[in-house]
Order: structure tokens, then sequence, then C-alpha cells
């Protein structure tokens, strides 16, 4: 996702990734023989697979954002700190979490990556859909996380927690149309005059 240059390349990726961690969590609730994990998971597939690209998808088509907005660091250094990140993870500093669950260490070592690298998405991109973006995948990690760990919820608290991202994703999706009415650009750094004139 960091080094695309394409809105729609975004969305596809984060679409790829929405699936891995749907099927992730169909596939432990497949294990546990839980109709009602089932369908929390045919829901996860329904908001983060389906409709949440679709509103991307139309923002895209609706203000013709063919090029994702520009990066604050470019391809190379990018390269570099997500290899930096990665390799931080991965260090004796994070050893300590693979006791939570030594039989899936390297699954969580690369979930924690995961999030640092949605979070470095959020703070690398310039533009407001890519950070959109980057908060869903940051929250799919911390899903994978929780899900190779075993920290077991409730599946209607699953059904809650996605029912706020498909809010989420709605209001998201007006505020940005919102923004680009007014400022012409979903480039954050255009927008240096946040006040209503």
């Amino acid at each position: 996702m960091h080094l695309s240059k394409k809105s729609l390349s975004v969305i596809l990726l984060y679409q790829i990734q929405s699936l891995i961690v749907a099927f992730l969590f169909l596939n432990a609730a497949l294990s546990e023989s839980s109709l009602i994990a089932i369908f929390v998971a045919v829901i996860m597939f329904t908001v983060k697979v389906l409709v949440a690209p679709f509103f991307f998808r139309r923002l895209t088509r609706e203000f013709h954002l063919t090029f994702s907005a520009s990066t604050y660091l470019n391809g190379p250094l990018t390269f570099v700190v997500l290899a930096g990140l990665t390799a931080f993870t991965y260090s004796h500093f994070f050893a300590p979490i693979t006791m939570l669950a030594p039989a899936n260490a390297p699954a969580l070592l690369l979930s924690v990556a995961m999030m640092f690298i949605s979070l470095f998405l959020i703070v690398n991109r310039k533009g407001a859909l890519s950070q959109m973006i980057g908060i869903l995948s940051l929250e799919n990690a911390i899903v994978v996380f929780a899900l190779f760990v075993g920290l077991e919820q409730s599946p209607m608290l699953e059904l809650g927690v996605l029912f706020d991202i498909f809010v989420w994703v709605i209001i998201a999706t007006v505020f940005v149309s919102m923004i680009y009415k007014q400022f012409g650009s979903l480039d954050v750094t255009a927008m240096k005059h946040l006040k209503e004139e």
C-alpha cells in the first residue's frame, strides 16, 4: 500500500488484506463450530471486503482521484522505514509478546509489524483517502493480533465493532466529500485554512 501510486491499487490491496483477515476469522469460527462466529465472519467479509471498498471506489470515481496523494518520504526511504519497522518488530525488544502464544510467535510478530506499517501509512501519506485506508488497515492488524493471541470476544461485541466500522466508513466518506468540495483536494497539506469563512 505504501508504494502504490494509484488510488484503486491502494483500495484493492486493502480489500485483499481484509479478505485474508475475514478468512482467518472464518477459519477460527469453523474450528470452534460456532454459528454466531461464522455469521460474524460473513458480516466481516461483507463490510470490509465489499462495502468499504465500494465507498472508497465511489469516492475515487466521484472526485476523479486516479492517483493517490504523495508521501512525505520518497520510495527508497519508505522501503528503509518499512524494513526498519519490520526488523524492529522481530528484534529482542518484542520477544516477550511471543510468550502470549508461543505456537503463533511468527504470526504475532507479523501482526505487530502490520500495526506499525499501518501507522506509518497513516503518517506518511498526504491523502485523506490513504489515511482512512491506513486506519482500517490498522484495525485489521489488531484483529489478526487478537485472533492469534487467542483473545476471545463475544460475537455480539464483534458485530458491534463491525457496525462501528460500517458507520465510520459512511461518515468518513461523507466527510471526505465535504473536504473535497471545500478545498478541491484530498491532500492534507493543501488544507491550511480549516476555519469557516
